[in-house]
């Protein structure tokens, strides 16, 4: 079980609204599948910056091959300022937990 002030917590830095039954399952399955990473032994495993840190990794050049699209890469934004795009998109406002009506109080 999350507790709700848990939910609360990752819904304000999520931006995301549990307040679902399947909202709150995929959660509850994604925090107990993560679970099973504590069953590995890492004894003795040193920390690594990257799976690929014994390795070179070389930039490649930016190839440009099309511009000056704007105004359509915009028209797919559901909201934009001036000339950028509002992210995240579906930005919803998230009541107060105590102003919350929902049965996440028995979860």
């Amino acid at each position: 079980k999350v507790a709700v002030e848990v939910l609360d917590h990752l819904e304000r830095l999520a931006l995301v609204d549990f307040r679902d039954t399947e909202g709150i399952e995929r959660l509850q399955n994604a925090i107990q599948f993560a679970d099973q990473l504590h069953e590995v032994n890492t004894d003795g495993v040193e920390p690594m910056d990257s799976v690929l840190e014994d390795r070179c990794l070389y930039l490649r050049e930016d190839d440009v091959t099309e511009g000056n699209c704007t105004k359509e890469l915009l028209q797919n934004a559901r909201e934009k300022v001036e000339e950028y795009f509002v992210a995240p998109p579906g930005n919803i406002p998230l009541p107060k937990l105590e102003e919350r009506d929902t049965f996440l109080q028995g979860s």
